[in-house]
């Protein structure tokens, strides 16, 4: 199921190497295994997606493809599990994460009160900073391992059901109760 899926949703390889943009960048995107869907290049894909959502700057796409490219992992997936913070999203997981900061760190919680100005980017983050960015990696860590294991038994899981479905067909069984 995972793997019908996401060949349904990501491009090709040639497309992105072709496309104008990133021609220059082309040689960079020539690994097989960057494109190929596969469980070991999908599921750590998704974990480290999920941990860069929480990586406090706007560099996420980057970050990413950078990512992807090193560590010779699927960079459709981990470009769509970056959709997970968007505009709508953004707010209540940082806020989260300072929240999950606060209890790590021990850091008295202080209260939100923003104002789009440089004075509270000076100000207001001088006692939010630490929790803040402590948050987002435990935030990102846990998550990024815990979606991982979660989307590695999701494709297992699918396998073996896949397998089952096809040796009961082989032998002749339907799979159904008489």
């Amino acid at each position: 199921m995972p793997r019908r899926l996401l060949r349904k949703i990501t491009p090709r390889s040639e497309t992105v190497r072709k496309h104008w943009l990133l021609k220059p960048f082309s040689r960079f995107f020539g690994d097989p295994r960057l494109w190929s869907l596969q469980r070991r290049t999908v599921t750590p894909a998704f974990g480290a997606g999920l941990f860069i959502c929480f990586v406090p700057l706007p560099i996420h796409i980057p970050l990413a493809v950078i990512t992807a490219i090193f560590c010779r992992i699927h960079i459709p997936t981990i470009m769509l599990t970056l959709l997970i913070v968007n505009p709508l999203t953004f707010a209540p997981l940082y806020l989260a994460a300072y929240k999950i900061g606060v209890i790590v760190t021990g850091a008295p919680e202080v209260p939100f009160a923003f104002e789009m100005s440089w004075d509270w980017l000076r100000d207001g983050l001088g006692a939010r900073w630490k929790p803040f960015l402590v948050g987002c990696a435990v935030t990102g860590a846990l998550l990024g391992l815990t979606g991982y294991a979660l989307f590695d038994v999701i494709w297992r899981y699918a396998v073996r059901k896949r397998y089952r479905e096809r040796a009961g067909a082989a032998s002749g069984k339907s799979g159904a109760l008489d």
